[in-house]
């Protein structure tokens, strides 16, 4: 590197230390079909975002080079470098080791073991990063940020490619000890439905997106008529996303239908269960497919709960989550307090 190189890197780097601790800081939500990220000012308010597909193959390698993109996109619609950024946090699904920035064995993702995604990110993006569990912060973001604003205990059920729960106590996210939230591997069948995770009868076998493109497949394949393939492909897409899902309920599809009632019973029984052992003041429906199918579905989900709840009397309201898409990159960028 020649001395002139040298010194317009070390003014770059300068600039970008100096433009730190603007109170601007990224959030990356890393999930089974796209990457969404954002960059949110000092109030929690979206100022840039951008968003790029999720790799299906490549490795954690390409992951990690989309995350980047995707950040660098967010950074520059808001009108900053990612370097400026006092910080970047990101949401994902598996076992996140907060400390050593790792995530391993992620659902729907293409690796298995650990990866340094945290490192990583913080070397290609220059900016320190953080990792914590997707549905924990988009939760927290809800509570802070939207629809459990007025409350002080929250159950939050992200209802997507899997199904993802986070918990607030008495105004404190509550981790157990790491696991807390996973409503989705909670049974609700005892022998039931294979789940994605080895065990049988968990709410995810029925309601998440991934066993139920799965079951619409064997049906398919069995001869039961549905428009599902036809739209995904006309669509452009490779996977049953929740816009295809959308679709097919607006056509009348039989089969759609029939799955995604199936989905939002198993959901209903998963939450009054919840609801007998936390007893919380809220409950707030996200996730790619809550959010598409959308108030709609958190109604049906209120009514199928009601005669299951201990307490009969004094159910949880029910919202759909405010926030919206950029709900869990919101979340992950709150990882970094301003």
């Amino acid at each position: 590197m020649s001395a002139t190189t040298a010194g317009r890197t070390t003014a770059r780097t300068a600039r970008a230390r100096a433009q730190r601790h603007s109170g601007l800081r990224g959030g990356i939500d890393l999930g089974g079909t796209k990457i969404q990220a954002v960059v949110v000012d000092a109030r929690g308010a979206v100022r840039g975002q951008f968003r790029e597909p999720t790799p299906l193959d490549g490795g954690p390698e390409l992951v990690v080079t989309a995350m980047a993109t995707a950040m660098r996109g967010a950074a520059e619609s808001a009108g900053v470098r990612s370097s400026a950024l006092d910080g970047i946090g990101v949401g994902c699904p598996g076992i996140v080791d907060a400390e050593a920035g790792t995530l391993a064995n992620p659902p729907n993702l293409p690796w298995t073991g650990a990866y340094p995604v945290g490192p990583e990110l913080s070397r290609a993006l220059g900016a320190p990063a953080r990792l914590d569990n997707d549905v924990r912060v988009a939760t927290n973001a809800e509570y802070r940020l939207g629809a459990g604003k007025p409350y002080r205990s929250v159950l939050g059920v992200f209802w997507g490619t899997g199904v993802g729960g986070g918990i607030i106590l008495d105004g404190a996210p509550w981790l157990g000890r790491g696991a807390a939230g996973e409503i989705g591997h909670t049974i609700i069948r005892e022998g039931g439905a294979m789940c994605r995770c080895g065990h049988r009868g968990h709410l995810e076998a029925y309601a998440g997106r991934a066993s139920m493109e799965e079951r619409a497949r064997r049906m398919i394949k069995k001869g039961v008529k549905s428009s599902l393939l036809s739209i995904m492909e006309t669509r452009g897409r490779d996977r049953m996303t929740s816009g295809v899902w959308g679709r097919a309920l607006d056509h009348g599809d039989k089969l759609a239908a029939h799955l995604i009632d199936r989905a939002v019973a198993a959901l209903a029984t998963a939450i009054a269960s919840a609801m007998s052992l936390l007893d919380v003041e809220a409950v707030i429906i996200g996730g790619g497919l809550g959010l598409r199918l959308g108030e709609d579905y958190v109604r049906r989900i209120e009514k199928l709960m009601g005669p299951q709840l201990f307490v009969a009397d004094r159910p949880p309201a029910m919202h759909l989550a405010a926030l919206g898409d950029l709900g869990g990159a919101t979340g992950a960028a709150l990882l970094f307090d301003a």
